[in-house]
């Protein structure tokens, strides 16, 4: 067992995870609780708003970044840390940062001014957060912020993985949800999923494939940069 002893930049920095990571649990949660009332008080299915909720990536990724941002600022802060129990927090590291820098350029380049289904207005400081500031934060922990331990180029199948699970569970899932708002038989996070909508399947396949890369993208830089200042052997 080695103990590391944690530097001041490191506690600083942990207590800016901490913090983070609680301003995106009250963002999550305010509109959660936002769209809950109107369906509601407006005679809506409360339970099905609430699991098309938990189905936006953005949701998501954004309740993935809450825990690892958690447990690494945990692991920092610990009195005693084994640097041989950091590799599984750098991979989820990996993992969030992935996934809220993918959340933040998708939505900013495709789906900014567009409406979402998720059962009432945005609230907009809830919608900065979860999909501009976070995705910022969780950019600058992994090129500014405490070191991660490095880790092996084949972490990109984990970072990869669930994203192609949520698009398989999505695109399955589509077909069998009436949407609450609306009444129609389906019901699709993102217009970009939707083969309803004019180009099918065919601009539905072109998105994923697009969105694919963009994460074996991101997810290989994420991979490259914590490998280039693991160097300073912190987590």
């Amino acid at each position: 067992m080695r103990t590391v002893k944690t530097s001041t930049p490191a506690t600083v920095w942990s207590l800016l995870r901490l913090a983070m990571a609680a301003v995106i649990v009250a963002a999550v949660v305010t509109q959660l609780v936002v769209s809950m009332t109107r369906t509601a008080e407006t005679g809506g299915d409360v339970a099905t708003v609430v699991a098309n909720f938990f189905s936006f990536f953005t949701i998501l990724s954004n309740v993935i970044a809450v825990a690892v941002l958690t447990w690494a600022a945990a692991a920092s802060l610990s009195v005693r840390r084994e640097r041989s129990a950091s590799l599984p927090l750098s991979v989820a590291l990996a993992c969030g940062t992935t996934y809220m820098i993918i959340t933040g350029v998708v939505y900013n380049a495709l789906l900014r001014g567009i409406t979402l289904p998720q059962g009432a207005e945005p609230v907009p400081w809830s919608n900065e957060v979860l999909h501009l500031i976070g995705p910022i934060f969780l950019l600058l922990d992994l090129v500014i912020g405490t070191p991660r331990r490095s880790v092996r180029w084949r972490a990109l199948l984990v970072i990869v993985s669930f994203p192609l699970l949520w698009t398989a569970y999505t695109l399955i899932r589509g077909p069998l949800v009436t949407n609450p708002t609306t009444g129609q038989p389906f019901w699709y996070p993102y217009p970009f999923l939707n083969p309803n909508n004019p180009g099918g399947w065919g601009m539905v396949i072109g998105y994923v494939v697009a969105i694919a890369v963009a994460f074996i993208v991101v997810g290989s830089f994420t991979v490259w940069v914590t490998r280039r200042r693991s160097g300073e052997r912190r987590v």
